[in-house]
């Protein structure tokens, strides 16, 4: 059941083994030693409800990471999932090292006791007495430690997440915010650090961000905070955007967020900044919100020029940033203000064109749906041919034609035939094809 878990495992493991150099090895690591997952010797065996020992990094991955309620070696489900220490395999492995230490099998250390949710209590009620008092650099020194302890292992994770960190944190992180001095903004991008660890693992943590205070201070950190401050106010953001609408409305109302975000994409930091502002933006020109409202931040993010900067994004990118990039242009252009940015620059349609069947299934619906709006906003404007043209030279007739055979949305569809039907009324004028584009694609067309 778990032997190709297990392969994987140990292929991997092999990569990091020092095997000792020129050192004929005579004796062979005990069965009872070896971990039935990798296959490699234990350094922190721990025993489940099965009574099969493992060690400790390999079954918490087994268990927490992969998601499994079962024993990988039996297959019967866990009556509880956390593994006990072994200590006599532990010691009995130890002195099997020590006896064995010529043939270079160094003392495994003896690993230190896993958190405790008693631990992860008094540590948060620290960060409460020192918030009480006021003390930025208590509490800077405790967040600090949480954080270290989050990264040990899946396990410490989901035992500093349930037992209400979420809650003190974005209590503290409010309480601070009312008086940002400099050393308070520093404590706030800290606490927006070990958020951003905790966010996806907790979601009710996001309705202790919602106040108003606290995103006036998410959006001060964004204009102001050093370039992890940043990182980490969007990747909060990127979270409480993606579910929440009231949330969505409030931040938009706070002065200078909309340019804020802009400026992460105009300049960016990196790459994971990039995806999550891209994805923060597409929530906000993409909202069920009143129309007039929808026109307003649109027209903001318009004035800030990140039409232009997206399309410029979308000639060199990644997978990611490409199918975000094209939902936020494909938001921008649902109205007539980002038609009209998107049609007089004039690397749109050969960019959107180029964009069909290479990137993604996504990638190519929003080109079709950002091709469509701008066809349909060429007649508008009475010269409909533009787009028809432009197109058919860089080999969008044919892309579509493809596009229906290979399947897509039904929304997709009607749209890719809508564009067939108008450009087809200009093949006779002018038409190249590409054929890089369609190399490496299985089906003929």
């Amino acid at each position: 059941m778990i032997s190709a878990y297990r392969n994987r495992r140990a292929a991997r493991n092999a990569k990091k083994i020092k095997k000792p150099v020129d050192v004929e090895v005579a004796v062979t690591v005990p069965e009872l030693f070896r971990c039935p997952i990798s296959l490699e010797l234990m350094k922190d065996p721990v025993t489940l409800a099965t009574g099969i020992t493992y060690d400790r990094e390999n079954v918490e991955r087994w268990i927490y990471e992969d998601g499994n309620n079962t024993c990988p070696v039996t297959g019967v489900v866990l009556t509880s999932l956390e593994p006990v220490p072994n200590h006599m395999i532990r010691r009995r492995i130890q002195d099997w090292c020590v006896e064995n230490k010529s043939y270079g099998f160094d003392r495994i250390p003896t690993p230190r006791a896993p958190t405790s949710s008693s631990q992860v209590s008094q540590i948060l009620s620290k960060i409460v007495a020192m918030r009480n008092k006021g003390n930025a650099d208590g509490v800077m020194e405790l967040v600090v430690k949480i954080k270290d302890l989050m990264k040990e292992s899946e396990r410490t994770k989901r035992c500093i997440v349930s037992n209400g960190s979420g809650q003190v944190l974005t209590e503290t992180f409010e309480a601070f915010s009312y008086n940002e001095n400099q050393e308070n903004f520093s404590v706030l991008e800290e606490i927006l650090s070990l958020l951003t660890l905790i966010l996806p693992s907790d979601p009710e943590t996001k309705s202790g961000l919602g106040s108003n205070r606290s995103l006036h201070t998410i959006v001060k950190i964004l204009k102001l905070g050093s370039l992890s401050g940043r990182r980490n106010a969007v990747l909060v953001l990127k979270e409480l955007l993606s579910t929440d609408q009231t949330k969505l409305e409030q931040f938009a109302e706070v002065e200078g967020s909309i340019e804020a975000l802009a400026k992460l994409i105009k300049n960016p930091i990196d790459a994971t900044t990039t995806n999550a502002s891209l994805l923060a933006i597409y929530h906000l020109v993409t909202p069920s919100t009143s129309v007039n409202q929808k026109e307003t931040l649109i027209t903001t993010f318009l004035e800030t020029g990140l039409t232009e900067k997206l399309i410029e994004m979308l000639v060199d990118c990644t997978k990611g940033v490409c199918e975000k990039a094209l939902g936020v242009l494909d938001g921008l252009c649902s109205i007539d203000k980002g038609l009209e940015k998107a049609y007089t620059n004039a690397l749109t349609v050969p960019v959107l064109v180029k964009k069909l069947l290479r990137v993604s299934d996504v990638a190519t619906e929003f080109s079709v749906s950002n091709l469509w709006r701008l066809s349909k906003y060429a007649k508008s404007v009475g010269d409909e041919e533009s787009v028809a043209i432009e197109a058919l030279q860089v080999g969008g007739f044919q892309k579509l034609l493809l596009l229906l055979q290979v399947g897509s949305s039904l929304k997709t569809k009607e749209q890719a035939s809508d564009l067939l039907k108008d450009w087809n009324l200009q093949r006779g004028r002018v038409e190249c094809i590409e054929s890089m584009d369609f190399k490496n694609l299985k089906r003929p067309f």
